[in-house]
């Protein structure tokens, strides 16, 4: 038996709590001037996306699903992109990451933007439990009654 409900839940679970996960890696990393070594310099933190998609069976798994009435669903985390934006120049002449200009290169993390992506990320993965939570209960009421 297929519990197809659950298998998307699960999914999205997993996939919110990476999305959480990796929000909170740039929260962390959002004063972190030296986060590797390109060309013989430092280089700062570079805020992380997460790119989800939905889940694409093989075929042979969507034929046989279709077949009994069920359709292959769910989401998956494709990718875990850099942000292209610009690093932040700020002025603070006594950092030692300071350029001759006393400019240093800032992670291009916005708390406010990571502060509504983590807020969005956590309700989703609530309305998931919740799912899971009601397709569970529905089951456990078709058993009771299926008792009696």
């Amino acid at each position: 038996m297929k519990l197809g409900g659950f298998d998307i839940s699960a999914s999205a679970l997993t996939a919110q709590r990476l999305r959480m996960d990796v929000i909170s890696a740039n929260i962390a990393n959002a004063e972190t001037t030296r986060a590797g070594y390109v060309d013989g310099k430092f280089v700062p933190y570079r805020r992380k996306v997460v790119v989800m998609e939905a889940v694409q069976p093989k075929f042979q798994n969507i034929l046989a699903q279709q077949m009994n009435g069920q359709a292959a669903q769910g989401v998956q985390v494709s990718a875990i992109r850099e942000d292209s934006a610009p690093f932040k120049q700020v002025y603070n002449p006594t950092h030692p990451d300071a350029d001759a200009n006393g400019m240093v290169y800032m992670p291009n993390v916005d708390m406010l933007k990571e502060q509504v992506d983590l807020l969005a990320a956590s309700r989703a993965y609530e309305a998931n439990i919740t799912a899971l939570n009601a397709r569970k209960s529905m089951f456990m009421k078709a058993l009771e009654m299926g008792r009696g």
